[in-house]
């Protein structure tokens, strides 16, 4: 039943509306009644209701203050306003402010019936679509698959630990066949666009169209697919190449663009990465596709671009380069970035447009996640790094880029100062960011230290002065708390639980929670089993 409340100075007006209608058979259930705006408010406040029936002149607060009060406040509510003739046109005019509906008094039976129907109709469609929203959430994001995802991303954009403790990672994840040493993949960059209707259509089919990434990945062996928040309605693809297997990266992409097409009605602009091989050089690989996609055609027509064309390209961003822009950066010497910039994109005659835009593309993935691991993704930053991809994808201004660069670094550096040169706490609040996104990694204090570039002991007692408990036993506490937010998930093993925060062993999982919460993984979830 949906809840209503009727609201009306006049007692007799209230009566005769509860008369007009048989609220019951119409799915309705009056709650309350209400004298004036204000008092109305007060029960909304208290009470979960769906509509509510209001006449347009009260004292206190009239219906028209109500309904805006209701478009603020309660979203959801709908406002049925009755007025007389002459407030009609006052009332109509409304509309934009939170009245859903309005009838002209005296209110006819059929009339009231044919509004709450209208407006039945129009909130179950609501609860089903937010319903299969809810569905899809679920479906899409599985814990599992979830951290998977956030892993894929940092393996491309991110700045690495060392490599053994990736490639323990990939394992405990399960993705143990990008563990190898010869793993050759490439990346595929798909995008949706609309064939019809307006913009809100794409933020409509997002959901569906990653759960369909989602099973097309699940039907081709070894391929994943993620996606980036820095590119809407935009989901790549890591697709192991493997030269035993029948699949191929053209059939990949033949299938994305027939289902889109077929099950969701969309277009696709697809870029296709060059094959890469080895951990190192999988952002690379992501960028190549990148940069296949950026040169997509503007419009709703379907289309493939494919890196694999451009071969010949040489695209030279080495470790010694990297290191040197991320030491500049975190040792606060910005003339020092400035320098490499200026050597590594300012030689216009040894590298075609192409390759500038892939070495800048590498620089501007470094400086990002520079940016997130000493919490300076301020909303200025945030448009500059945009700014500058949108340049990249320009082709055509690189004076403008590298000033864009200079720019970006400088707002990081200035971050970095500030973090350096503060009592502590911001070093402190940096270093548990990164545990927050990282905890499940094999971290020690050493490897933070050398992370952060301060010394362990230093680290050490700053952070158990600004923290209240040392590092390790943080680190644990906050492994034990995701522990039993992914016990929650009865489809994961509880091997699986123990990867995920983690730990290769269940069983030292298992004695490490028991003696953290005083009981075992499969109690806890026993006890959550018997309280549903």
């Amino acid at each position: 039943m949906m809840k209503v409340i009727i609201t009306d100075d006049e007692i007799q007006i209230r009566k005769g509306l509860r008369m007009k209608v048989d609220w019951e058979e119409e799915g309705f259930q009056i709650v309350a009644e209400a004298s004036d705006g204000q008092e109305a408010l007060e029960l909304l406040r208290s009470m979960d209701v769906d509509v509510v029936i209001t006449d347009m002149r009260m004292p206190i607060m009239n219906g028209i203050e109500l309904a805006k009060h209701c478009h603020e406040q309660f979203p959801k509510v709908k406002v049925i306003v009755l007025s007389g003739y002459s407030d009609f046109e006052y009332v109509r005019g409304s509309m934009k402010e939170g009245v859903k509906d309005y009838l002209l008094k005296p209110v006819a039976p059929d009339e009231l019936v044919e509004v709450l129907r209208k407006i039945r109709a129009e909130v179950e469609d609501e609860k089903r679509k937010q319903a299969e929203s809810t569905r899809l959430h679920q479906l899409v994001h599985t814990q599992l698959q979830q951290v998977q995802e956030q892993y894929l991303l940092h393996l491309v954009k991110g700045e690495w630990l060392q490599l053994n403790i990736v490639i323990d990672r990939l394992h405990q994840l399960q993705l143990e066949n990008l563990a190898t040493e010869n793993a050759a993949v490439q990346f595929v960059t798909v995008e949706i666009r609309k064939r019809d209707g307006g913009s809100n259509r794409l933020k409509e089919l997002w959901l569906p169209f990653q759960m369909l990434c989602k099973e097309i990945a699940k039907e081709h062996t070894g391929t994943y697919s993620f996606y980036d928040p820095s590119y809407a309605f935009v989901v790549h693809f890591l697709y192991l190449v493997d030269s035993r297997s029948l699949d191929s990266v053209s059939s990949l992409v033949e299938k994305i663009q027939q289902n889109v097409k077929t099950f969701l009605n969309l277009e696709t602009a697809i870029g296709i990465g060059n094959a890469v091989t080895g951990l190192a050089e999988l952002k690379n690989g992501y960028i190549s596709s990148l940069l296949s996609w950026s040169q997509s055609q503007l419009g709703s027509k379907s289309q493939v671009i494919d890196a694999t064309v451009m071969k010949e390209e040489l695209f030279k961003f080495s470790p010694d380069l990297e290191k040197r822009l991320t030491n500049a950066i975190e040792n606060v010497n910005f003339e020092a970035f400035k320098q490499n910039i200026h050597n590594a994109l300012g030689n216009t005659e040894d590298q075609s447009i192409l390759s500038f835009s892939f070495v800048a593309n590498r620089v501007l993935f470094l400086l990002g996640s520079l940016a997130r691991k000493y919490d300076a993704e301020t909303k200025d930053i945030q448009n500059t790094m945009w700014s500058c991809q949108q340049s990249i994808w320009g082709l055509n201004s690189q004076c403008k880029v590298i000033e864009q660069l200079i720019q970006l670094a400088q707002s990081i550096i200035e971050k970095v100062r500030l973090t350096r040169f503060s009592n502590g706490k911001l070093i402190i609040d940096n270093v548990r960011h990164y545990l927050d996104q990282h905890y499940a990694s094999e971290i020690s204090l050493t490897s933070l230290s050398e992370l952060f570039h301060i010394n362990s002991a230093y680290l050490s007692e700053t952070f158990k002065n600004y923290v209240g408990q040392n590092f390790s036993d943080y680190l644990v506490n906050l492994r034990m708390d995701k522990a039993q937010q992914f016990l929650k998930d009865k489809e994961l093993k509880i091997i699986d639980v123990a990867n995920l925060v983690g730990f290769s062993n269940s069983g030292y999982f298992s004695t490490v929670f028991k003696k953290h919460f005083g009981q075992t993984p499969v109690e806890f979830r026993n006890s959550i089993n018997t309280a549903e």
